[in-house]
């Protein structure tokens, strides 16, 4: 039986696109990405959302790029840490994923963790200090945003 690993990559291949490189999609972002290319994002995501790492690995392994963006604005590492798919969240780092991207309202990975109670995958995003910007952009700060939460001291505990 095949894994859905393999389908994938079946797939991708099938649809006449061997290699993604991070610069083309990223680029054609900014324009409409074609059906099949969307179809791969979606694809890309729901993996990240539904803890399959081994798809999100082939993805990556393959050259696709870590942040890219889905139609809402977010990246795989702030949808996985969302929704609580750790395994995802460390793949995701490993092949470079920045943490400290914001969604359009602000919001980062972590704090998307902060509001779903991931401590674990909070504290795994928490190693990097993405604050340095935000008084300057006018967004919170990870300790102002546990506040309006009512998180931070579980903040503290998991930043020690």
């Amino acid at each position: 039986m095949m894994s859905l690993a393999s389908i994938l990559i079946i797939t991708v291949l099938s649809l006449g696109i061997g290699k993604l490189h991070a610069e083309d999609v990223v680029k054609q972002q900014s324009s409409a990405l074609s059906g099949q290319q969307k179809e791969l994002v979606d694809l890309f995501f729901a993996a990240a959302k539904t803890g399959q790492v081994d798809v999100v690995d082939e993805f990556l392994n393959h050259g696709f790029p870590v942040d890219i963006r889905n139609d809402a604005n977010y990246t795989a590492l702030m949808m996985a840490s969302y929704y609580g798919q750790q395994p995802v969240v460390s793949s995701l780092l490993k092949h470079g994923a920045n943490r400290c991207l914001r969604d359009n309202r602000g919001h980062t990975a972590l704090m998307g963790a902060i509001v779903k109670a991931e401590w674990t995958i909070a504290k795994q995003l928490r190693k990097e200090d993405c604050d340095k910007n935000a008084d300057q952009s006018h967004e919170l700060t990870v300790e102002e945003f546990a506040r309006v939460f009512g998180q931070e001291e579980k903040l503290r505990e998991v930043s020690k």
